[in-house]
């Protein structure tokens, strides 16, 4: 008897918005669909139902003992690096004989930036047979949950950095909606004295919430403040195909332990606008004046960056 494979754990993290709460649960049933050889349950950590606990609970009941959960977070802050794993020890502690392992967060990876290219792409009007405003006359602020880990809200600076390139924007700034600086206001008073005439507002949000309700709020106050400066609004990723997709990845490595260092975002795997050259590139280690030619190979680390894997 062949074994089953491990069953699909989604953790949350909740939002006291039942429509938020409600495309969570949505994206989990449609995940089973995609997959139906799979058992897959979602649970929050907070605020919201089901909670983790319950649908940990739920798998077992259905005769699970090995699942691989996958953390349904843009960047790795307290709730993915802390409390999910907590909570995970916890169910292990409850339900004997149970084993799991850790997938990553999602974000920035190419699939989502191109998800948010298109958001951006319908705030411009490039819809509906439209003539779209021009890219380099637009600034897009990008604006993420913000967090207390410096390394959750660089990741957001990352994924800007990465929208940025390549796509013809005359500019991609950050800002974020709670815990960090700078806020929704300062970042668009920044966007203003950068020069910036037509400024696209973005939410880095998976789904509709209130934190991407604040977000528009505090956009359309500044907007009305400032009528000198065109102001849009662009909509949260949403549960786009390309969502689905890249959790079930994020299963798979973590099923098989393949859990990488950043690849998703490497020129040499993955074709990013401009660098589309770059990808499978042989690597050439640094010369270097010191570097007797046995020895301290520097460009090593591309090299196996770009074949071992």
């Amino acid at each position: 008897m062949t074994t089953p494979p491990p069953a699909l754990l989604i953790a949350g993290h909740g939002t006291r918005d039942d429509a938020g709460a409600e495309a969570f649960r949505d994206f989990v049933r449609q995940l089973g669909v995609r997959r139906p050889d799979l058992p897959v349950a979602g649970g929050f950590i907070e605020l919201s139902p089901p909670p983790l606990t319950e649908a940990v609970g739920e798998l077992v009941e259905r005769g699970v003992r090995r699942f691989a959960a996958v953390p349904l977070m843009l960047v790795s802050a307290g709730h993915a690096k802390g409390d999910i794993p907590a909570a995970l020890a916890r169910e292990k502690e409850r339900h004997a004989g149970i084993s799991y392992t850790y997938g990553r967060p999602l974000g920035p990876h190419p699939a989502l930036l191109n998800v948010l290219e298109r958001r951006l792409d319908e705030a411009l009007g490039a819809t509906g047979g439209r003539t779209p405003l021009d890219r380099a006359d637009v600034t897009v602020l990008l604006v993420g949950r913000g967090s207390t880990d410096p390394d959750a809200n660089a990741e957001v600076y990352k994924a800007a950095r990465l929208l940025w390139e390549g796509r013809g924007y005359a500019g991609v700034e950050t800002a974020f909606v709670s815990l960090a600086a700078p806020d929704v206001p300062s970042g668009l008073d920044r966007c203003a004295a950068l020069g910036a005439r037509r400024v696209v507002v973005l939410p880095y949000f998976l789904f509709t919430g209130i934190l991407p309700d604040r977000v528009k709020q505090q956009t359309e106050g500044w907007a009305a403040a400032h009528p000198e400066v065109e102001v849009r609004s662009a909509e949260v990723i949403g549960p786009e195909p390309e969502l689905l997709d890249l959790v079930l990845e994020r299963y798979e490595e973590a099923v098989k332990g393949d859990l990488r260092m950043n690849c998703d975002s490497c020129v040499y795997r993955i074709a990013l606008p401009g660098f589309e050259d770059k990808v499978g590139l042989p690597q050439q280690p640094h010369f270097h004046p010191d570097d007797d030619g046995h020895h301290h190979h520097h460009g090593h680390h591309h090299g196996s960056h770009s074949h071992a894997h």
